[in-house]
């Protein structure tokens, strides 16, 4: 390889810097003694080079003796600019635009160019800046994915590369890399399919490390495992970026895993894989064939779980409960909500409770209603959380409340057929007298009309009222809640004329159409 043009010889096992560029000699570093330490990593790199490699470019901060040194010199405007005025230039330039998904594609822009500075403004403004890369925006951004795309970041292992992952990742320029996120785009955010435009996710999640855990970008890597999409949408759209065909079968699709997680262990020694967005179907058993034998972890399983365990055990502190005592409903019972309970089983486990009784006070409502035993289309992962339950199979009458909104014509033509089965979710919910209540679920209308009097009197608390963290806490209560319409919650009040169980007036307070009220 050429070494002459700062590109350095790879093989020797240690961390090298990005793009592999090579370290000046001594005698460099005399001859130019104002050279700063953004010039010695540089090395011999000079000009547009520089200006090109977003973890190097300064843009016009760039000092009077970095710009000679690095041959820079009539490259730039010749004014120097400290990195305060431009970071008040990005900020005033990124209000002005009229949509959060210009403003992403504005961040996006400004991430390949100059990843300093982006960090800046994500680190000056979080409250602002982080549902702008990442939720609720980024859901919308990968939906949009094949339209907005300017430039590839991180690596795509296609299904057309099996038997060559190792050299995809041989092509990765950065070689001290300590932490992969990967995703598959089967199940990204409440979206469902999006297959290759899902690799907004693992991009924004690493950015969002890197701006609140100090991870240095250049040890990052996201990577999209394209393996298909089942999404029609996706395989007759000509901007799609991905393969345009149907998922590979689940044998195929495992060798392509294996192979991959493999050959990143090999090429990164240590590095820690992080799977995220992979279907139900997929990702409790990746987890399971994977925990013991690599560092790794899936974000949806564990990640939420450890929010909400840390969350539960601050709540209990102001409340001076125990943990064991509580009875926990989870409204959802996916990757997010299973995951919980088993951490939520392990702590009580370790406080003394045997797991199987621990296990009977995580209680799981699912798109079809309670997961009860003696329903016979259970998931695997539902088994150990279906209970026996007081009322069994028997319903119950319609409440007041019900009869009165159908007699006025309120319900959504075809929730009358499915009302029966909705009140009896209702009735059982009622009967539990849970303690806390978790929203974890991607579809709104999990009781349709008939939902339990005992939850909207819980959730009366108005999240604009001062001091709702005490009076949640003081219910014990710990509400999640996740994007339930294909736009993010914000975008709910299009639903909600016509149903109870969708807030009227935007959906969670960090919502850009959050109007203060439940």
């Amino acid at each position: 390889m050429r070494t002459q043009t700062g590109v350095s010889r790879r093989g020797s096992g240690k961390p090298s810097r990005p793009h592999g560029i090579e370290q000046p000699d001594k005698s460099t570093k005399e001859a130019t003694p104002a050279m700063t330490k953004q010039e010695g990593q540089a090395g011999i790199l000079r000009g547009y080079a520089v200006l090109r490699d977003p973890l190097l470019n300064k843009g016009t901060a760039f000092s009077e003796a970095e710009r000679d040194a690095l041959g820079l010199r009539g490259l730039l405007p010749p004014n120097v600019a400290t990195q305060d005025e431009q970071a008040t230039r990005v900020i005033k330039n990124l209000r002005r635009l009229p949509t959060s998904l210009e403003k992403h594609i504005a961040l996006t822009a400004l991430h390949d160019r100059n990843e300093t500075l982006f960090f800046r403004i994500v680190t000056d403004h979080p409250d602002e800046i982080t549902p702008l890369i990442y939720t609720p925006t980024v859901g919308l951004a990968c939906q949009e994915y094949g339209r907005i795309f300017q430039k590839p970041r991180g690596l795509f292992i296609g299904a057309n590369d099996r038997g060559r992952v190792a050299k995809l990742l041989a092509n990765w320029p950065y070689r001290d890399v300590a932490i992969i996120v990967v995703t598959d785009g089967e199940r990204i955010l409440g979206l469902g399919d999006l297959g290759a435009n899902g690799m907004g996710i693992p991009v924004g999640k690493l950015a969002l490390y890197t701006a609140c855990a100090g991870i240095p970008p250049e040890r990052c890597l996201p990577v999209m495992l394209d393996v298909g999409t089942n999404n029609e949408a996706f395989l007759n759209d000509p901007l799609y970026i991905g393969l345009k065909h149907k998922r590979l079968p689940r044998e195929a699709y495992d060798e392509l895993v294996e192979e991959f997680v493999t050959a990143s262990c090999r090429a990164f020694p240590g590095v820690l894989i992080q799977f995220e967005d992979f279907a139900n179907h997929n990702a409790f058993r990746l987890l399971d064939k994977y925990r013991d034998r690599i560092c790794t972890f899936n974000d949806d399983i564990q990640g939420t779980a450890a929010v909400v365990l840390s969350g539960l055990f601050s709540s209990l502190r102001m409340t001076g409960g125990k943990l064991t005592d509580q009875k926990v409903l989870f409204l959802g019972a996916g990757e997010a909500a299973t995951g919980i309970a088993d951490l939520i089983v392990s702590a009580m486990s370790l406080q003394g409770l045997p797991r199987d009784e621990a296990r009977r006070h995580c209680w799981l409502v699912d798109s079809r209603g309670l997961v009860v035993r003696g329903r016979t289309e259970l998931a695997s992962h539902k088994l150990a959380y279906a209970h026996e339950h007081a009322l069994g199979g028997k319903g119950a009458a319609p409440d007041r409340d019900h009869r009165r909104g159908r007699r006025r014509g309120k319900l959504h033509r075809g929730h009358t057929a499915r009302h029966g089965r909705d009140q009896r979710t209702a009735d059982r919910v009622c009967a539990l007298q849970s303690d806390i209540e978790s929203r974890v679920h991607s579809r709104g209308g999990l009781f349709g009309n008939a939902r339990p009097r005992a939850l909207r009197v819980r959730e009366s608390v108005r999240p604009g009222h001062a001091g709702r963290q005490d009076l949640r806490a003081a219910a014990g209560q710990q509400l999640l809640h996740f994007p339930r319409s294909r736009h993010g919650c914000h975008r709910l009040r299009r639903e909600a004329r016509h149903r109870r169980d969708v807030p009227r007036r935007g959906g969670c307070a960090r919502c850009p159409g959050y109007a203060g009220r439940p």
